[in-house]
């Protein structure tokens, strides 16, 4: 339930997240691999009891505020997720016959089986959402006028895939039947409408889209699938494991080519015709310059296009008081997620553009308390603060209540579904996920950051023990200068110029500083058993995060859903 409270959707996002978190883990500080978050919640997720009994339930008298959602994605199911225990009455507005949005319909299934999106958008269904299935809304105005509702969120995504007009594109029916929009063609297929595809395609861009696209043409009967780059390797907008992923499965990824023409020969889709480029990168790894070096033609039977996605409104009347930029874009305010017009909200890709599932989560959680505010005549913009508390984890002289050992183990890596197999159906999973005792050996790898080092300078009487049995040098005591200055003196110098220092105030005996550079700390708790007048100690610390329930006096709710992390 822990996993689930902020992330709504643990065995989804177990699966398919973004991992935005793994790159703040501490581990990947010390050696090259984050811990895998990402997957160890997974399977929390997958191992799990029956968690029923524990979740959010809807109170039989409601507050007589009604929510319309607009579009049954991950914005829209976690503010029906947060608003629906206090009582509000919330209707899902859906276009397709299933929930799930882009979740459902541009995640193939061999990365996110039909049965996990189910269950998950299930629990949530459940406590009584009014989800009204193939019911697009065609006009706000409308919605707005039947004064049904108190308060309307925008979930729609960004459903919009981008064109590439160039020449041949707009060329004859049998041309326009093998070009094909990525996230439109991957939707075609997650409701069956395409079920082949043929032998040699071609795949435009290189992001998450693109990996899905290459790796779904495999499935659907291609034979030969090339991922067109226009630009280096580091500049490929797909995650690293999704390149691997594709990688595995044979696919070949071209760098440097610009795609220039379709090329119809016949009056059919013969192949594309590319610039081979070069560039010139700076010391950062910026481009400088580029120029195009060469023409090359490639043959192919099919083009899928994933260079993007956007926005579309046109349901969205002018002259409703909801503005758009010039990119149309809504203006909305990046804390309450209120738009220009007051009681109309967005969130997820529909907000601010694509992004990723768990941004639409923490959008969807956003959104709902300012919906609350709203609905209850509060300034939206007064948000409930986060809480940090901190207790102290010593149990005796040498004894925490933590595991303090640094373990060496190397990340373990995802076991998959042998290639031989993987691709006789459309749906089979293949990433097999940990078992759980690969997780008792992958857990060992955590560095505690929940646990942080304490320091009281009133305790300290400059000894140097934990100086001196620190097994990274993360700490030092010299005189204090500009931070530019106290950089360069540590004991190992503090190269990270994101991750700010730990300076104490000055020590009593000879008015140096403790300095702590958090980098390249591992938490170990050394310094505290070492030190003979627990100046140091390691105390865990609880985040309280704030959520729309946080404004309900307890004795109303009736699921305590105050979450901790």
């Amino acid at each position: 339930m822990v996993n689930r409270e902020s992330n709504v959707f643990p065995g989804i996002l177990g699966r398919v997240c973004d991992r935005p978190c793994e790159p703040a883990c501490r581990r990947g500080r010390v050696e090259a691999e984050p811990v895998a978050i990402c997957r160890l919640k997974r399977v929390a997720a997958d191992h799990r009891d029956d968690v029923r009994p524990y979740l959010p339930r809807a109170p039989r008298q409601k507050n007589g505020k009604r929510i319309a959602c607009i579009g049954a994605g991950p914005a829209s199911l976690t503010v029906a997720n947060d608003l629906m225990p206090l009582g509000y009455e919330v209707t899902i507005f859906e276009k397709w016959g299933t929930p799930g949005g882009l979740m459902r319909t541009n995640i193939p299934s061999f990365r996110l089986p039909e049965g996990v999106l189910d269950e998950e958008i299930g629990y949530i269904l459940e406590m009584g959402v009014d989800l009204r299935l193939g019911s697009p809304v065609t006009s706000m105005e409308r919605l707005l006028a039947s004064g049904e509702f108190s308060a309307v969120f925008v979930g729609s995504g960004a459903p919009k895939g981008k064109d590439l007009e160039l020449p041949g594109r707009r060329g004859p029916k049998e041309v326009q039947d093998h070009i094909h929009i990525g996230i439109d063609w991957l939707e075609s297929v997650a409701f069956e409408h395409i079920k082949s595809i043929g032998k040699r395609v071609l795949i435009i861009g290189v992001g998450n889209t693109a990996m899905d696209c290459c790796r779904t043409s495999l499935r659907l009967g291609a034979t030969e699938v090339k991922v067109m780059a226009r630009k280096p390797r580091g500049f490929f907008k797909a995650s690293e494991w999704e390149l691997e992923d594709a990688e595995e499965e044979n696919i070949e990824i071209v760098v440097n080519h610009a795609p220039k023409a379709f090329v119809i020969e016949a009056g059919r889709l013969a192949g594309m015709l590319f610039d081979r480029m070069e560039y010139d990168l700076d010391a950062a790894g910026r481009i400088v310059a580029e120029r195009v070096v060469g023409e090359e033609m490639i043959r192919c039977d099919d083009v899928i296009l994933a260079i993007g996605q956007e926005n579309a409104f046109p349901w969205i009347e002018d002259g409703l008081g909801v503005e758009f930029d010039k990119w149309h874009i809504p203006k909305v305010d990046p804390v309450t997620f209120q738009s220009t017009l007051p009681q109309v909200f967005f969130g997820g890709d529909a907000a601010f553009g694509p992004k990723n599932i768990i941004w639409a989560v923490e959008h969807g959680h956003q959104a709902a308390i300012s919906l609350h505010k709203y609905c209850q005549g509060l300034p939206v913009a007064d948000r409930p603060p986060p809480m940090v508390t901190l207790s102290s984890r010593k149990m005796g002289i040498h004894e925490w209540s933590y595991k303090n050992d640094y373990n060496p183990l190397e990340r373990r890596s995802m076991p998959h579904v042998d290639l031989k197999e993987r691709f006789k159906k459309v749906n089979i999973e293949v990433e097999l996920g940990f078992t759980a005792e690969q997780v008792e050996v992958e857990v060992q790898r955590c560095l505690n950051c929940d646990i942080q080092t304490v320091f009281d300078v009133r305790l300290c009487i400059e000894c140097d023990a934990c100086i001196d049995i620190c097994p990274t040098d993360c700490l030092t005591m010299t005189t204090n200068a500009p931070e530019e200055e106290l950089r360069r003196n540590l004991k190992a110098p503090a190269l990270n110029l994101a991750q700010p220092l730990f300076v104490s105030s000055a020590l009593k005996h000879t008015g140096r500083v403790m300095v702590k550079d958090e980098d390249v700390c591992v938490h170990c708790s050394l310094c505290a058993e070492r030190c003979p007048t627990a100046a140091w100690d390691m105390q865990k610390s609880k985040i309280r995060i704030p959520y729309a329930s946080d404004e309900i006096p307890p004795s109303c709710l009736t699921h305590k859903t105050r979450k901790t992390a």
